[in-house]
């Protein structure tokens, strides 16, 4: 998309998110359901589909624009960008990245209408090493039988389609696993009702069970039982980038909020900003903002160059999400014995970022890709 009409999106985009998602915020967290209003708004903007590219009905936003798209997303809910994440990213990005151009033309422009789709890679004994699930394909003339369970699987309630990655043949490791796409009707998929967390009420994550799940060979994704596993990895390493764009929009709340209520709230006969431990705490997450914005930047510039795709995302994930919850917390503190009652946005937001350190690759995963590019160079020979 050139810039000129990146920006007329954007700024639709920012205005709705004000105008509608923010004042609809405590509905949604007291309902635990984005109205389905907002959910129709979503898909007329082309918010299902912007990292589609523009063949298959998408926007087909550079990684720039993209970040810079997300960053606007994260004023509002998390529920809110949840509804279409999973489409731009981890699971639309199966397709893009590895699809057959039959599986391409039939179901991209089904997701950049409004089509649902989960990226249902995590079980209860592999999260951070995926390379070690469990659920198995097995073969059977011109079918696939599926069986085998996942957990945590984002949007998998409302899902319409889901890209399963399943172990085929006694491969052992990440090698063994190949992705499939499974309409969530078929015979044999289970749902379970939403998960109930700790925060992000209104993005939902259920449990699916798989017993004896039929599914024709074309169905394969790329027609080819060996892409599974490094496709999952791209696209992971494409949505920790915009997951932390993301996670930068959430933070220029939280410092918009702080400053605000800092600006506003009295004690002592004066306004709680003009006390300098107070400055302190503001000071603290400007900075942690700003740096945030930059790394989400650079790495979107190094994506989009091709120079970086490996180290970028994970540096750009693992800081934007540390950062959010210091943010978050320094907002709490600021706000005092009301930032730690229900109705205040800091209460919410505070309990959300949480989880940014989890999933997508906890922070600890990212200090392991990190520190591996580092080395490499050094490693070598």
């Amino acid at each position: 998309m050139d810039n000129e009409d990146f920006d007329e999106v954007l700024k639709a985009v920012r205005q709705f998110i004000r105008e509608v998602v923010v004042p609809a915020e405590e509905q949604i967290e007291a309902d635990d359901k984005v109205p389905d209003s907002i959910r129709e708004q979503a898909k007329e903007m082309g918010l299902f589909g912007f990292a589609i590219p523009e063949e298959y009905g998408g926007l087909g936003l550079d990684m720039k624009q993209e970040v810079l798209l997300n960053m606007e997303l994260g004023w509002g809910t998390p529920a809110f960008r949840s509804m279409f994440g999973t489409n731009n990213g981890i699971a639309g990005q199966v397709l893009v990245k590895a699809g057959t151009e039959e599986q391409k033309q039939e179901w991209l422009p089904k997701l950049a209408a409004g089509t649902t789709a989960s990226f249902a890679l995590t079980e209860p004994e592999a999260g951070s090493d995926p390379s070690s699930l469990k659920t198995k394909a097995v073969k059977d003339g011109d079918e696939y039988v599926i069986n085998g369970g996942k957990c945590f699987i984002t949007n998998a309630a409302m899902a319409d389609v889901l890209m399963v990655f399943a172990r085929v043949g006694d491969i052992p490791g990440g090698k063994g696993i190949a992705v499939f796409l499974v309409e969530t009707d078929r015979p044999g998929v289970t749902i379970a009702p939403h998960d109930k967390k700790m925060g992000q009420r209104g993005a939902w994550t259920s449990d699916i069970n798989f017993d004896d799940v039929r599914i024709p060979a074309s169905h394969l994704i790329g027609g080819d039982e060996s892409v599974g596993f490094p496709t999952a990895m791209r696209s992971l390493q494409q949505g920790r980038l915009t997951l932390a764009a993301y996670m930068t929009g959430t933070s220029r709340r939280l410092v918009h909020e702080m400053v605000k209520y800092a600006s506003e709230r009295e004690q002592g006969g004066q306004v709680i900003a003009d006390y300098q431990l107070v400055q302190g705490l503001i000071a603290d997450a400007q900075t942690d903002l700003y740096v945030s914005e930059a790394t989400v930047l650079k790495g979107a510039q190094d994506w989009d160059s091709e120079k970086d795709r490996r180290m970028a995302p994970s540096v750009a994930k693992y800081f934007a999400s540390e950062a959010v919850g210091r943010i978050a917390d320094r907002a709490v503190q600021v706000h005092g014995g009301y930032g730690y009652m229900h109705g205040y946005v800091v209460e919410r937001l505070y309990r959300d970022v949480r989880l940014y350190r989890i999933y997508e690759g906890t922070s600890q995963i990212q200090q392991v890709v990190i520190a591996k590019q580092a080395l490499a160079p050094y490693r070598q020979g």
